[in-house]
């Protein structure tokens, strides 16, 4: 295959999921890793695509902008690791705890599958596959049904129908963006309401958003700052970010993505 013919394939995929790895494209046409760098930042010379931590994205910004779950993956994956072993503390054997759709809060799963007689409540398909996949029978996964949306959450009248008959002890809520004065935002509108019935359920907030989070606006916000018991996000995160979720939320909790490990800086 020519390069022209490889990054045409390329972009296509990128188009069409929303977001491609490298390594998954050294497999699947064969070349070196280096080679598809070089594709990638030719792409990305050309402002077709997003380069991000091994992989690339679909360029795109707006409110009602929706990446897919394979988009989404690929971004800032040290700072959501970081965050997820993080979040991870804060859930105790024997207690239900709520996860919302997303990649943070798909990482956080992977970290929960040997905590032990978890209840689990979640809308996403992505995350109850990794608890299926543990087969764990001292856990229970509760998930909503709805419609499915581009990110892999399920939404609609179904799932809020679902949510409002539960009570959770702590619920893990992945957002797209947040501000001062938007708060935590979502760019799908039955995503947002699905997630505000989610947060109507917990008894404890905990919202896991790294850096790039602060200064994105969704259509719709979820919950506005005041709402979050905890928001744990990485050391990148912009001052005039520390201090108005200093102000406004519960506890700031920073972790250091480089080091995968926590700071313990309570804000």
């Amino acid at each position: 295959m020519l390069a022209q013919q490889r990054q045409q394939t390329i972009l296509e995929r990128i188009r069409r999921t929303g977001g491609v790895r490298v390594a998954e494209l050294v497999q699947d046409l064969g070349v070196s890793d280096m080679t598809i760098r070089r594709d990638l930042e030719v792409l990305a010379d050309r402002g077709l695509i997003e380069k991000v931590h091994g992989g690339a994205t679909a360029t795109g910004t707006g409110s009602t902008e929706e990446p897919g779950f394979a988009a989404k993956s690929v971004r800032q994956r040290s700072e959501k690791e970081a965050i997820a072993r993080r979040a991870a503390q804060f859930v105790r054997p024997g207690s239900a705890v709520a996860l919302s759709a997303g990649t943070t809060t798909w990482t956080l799963a992977h970290h929960l599958v040997d905590v032990p007689d978890l209840t689990v409540i979640t809308n996403s398909v992505q995350i109850a596959d990794v608890f299926h996949r543990a087969a764990r029978g001292d856990q229970t996964i509760v998930l909503t049904g709805g419609v499915r949306t581009p990110s892999d959450a399920l939404v609609g009248p179904v799932a809020v129908a679902a949510i409002r008959s539960l009570n959770v002890d702590t619920l893990m809520l992945g957002v797209h963006g947040m501000g001062a004065r938007a708060g935590f935002t979502t760019p799908n509108l039955l995503e947002a309401e699905t997630d505000r019935a989610l947060v109507d359920a917990a008894h404890q907030l905990i919202v896991l958003a790294d850096h790039t989070k602060w200064g994105t606006v969704g259509i719709s916000t979820i919950a506005e700052l005041s709402r979050a018991h905890v928001v744990i996000s990485d050391t990148g995160l912009p001052e005039d970010a520390m201090e108005q979720l200093s102000e406004h939320a519960g506890e700031l909790v920073l972790v250091d993505a480089a080091a995968h490990d926590d700071l313990g800086a309570v804000l």
